[in-house]
């Protein structure tokens, strides 16, 4: 006696991307430029010349787009920046907004 299996399948043509979300870096009065940058080159592989001007911008209007990039990553880059920052004795404040 033989068996045949139908097996049914539906392709979901529903799926979206993934919701984008910023990181932005917060200007504090403590964080070094140089920790900033550092962090941007190795957590976010930004290269040093566009992670001092990213730092730059920072400083003077208070906070910048350091990433845009799925929520999941993106929370867990800024976890990884908040926890590097703290172990180094610096205050930085990273946010998540949505990206419109």
């Amino acid at each position: 006696m033989t068996t045949d299996t139908v097996v049914k399948s539906k392709v979901r043509t529903d799926i979206k991307e993934p919701s984008l979300f910023r990181v932005i870096y917060i200007n504090d009065s403590v964080t070094t430029m140089e920790f900033v940058i550092e962090s941007m080159i190795s957590i976010f592989h930004i290269n040093r010349e566009r992670a001092e001007e990213l730092t730059n911008e920072i400083h003077e209007e208070g906070s910048a787009v350091v990433a845009v990039l799925p929520y999941e990553i993106a929370e867990q880059k800024g976890i990884e920046v908040s926890m590097l920052a703290k172990r180094n004795g610096f205050p930085l404040v990273i946010k998540l907004e949505p990206d419109e």
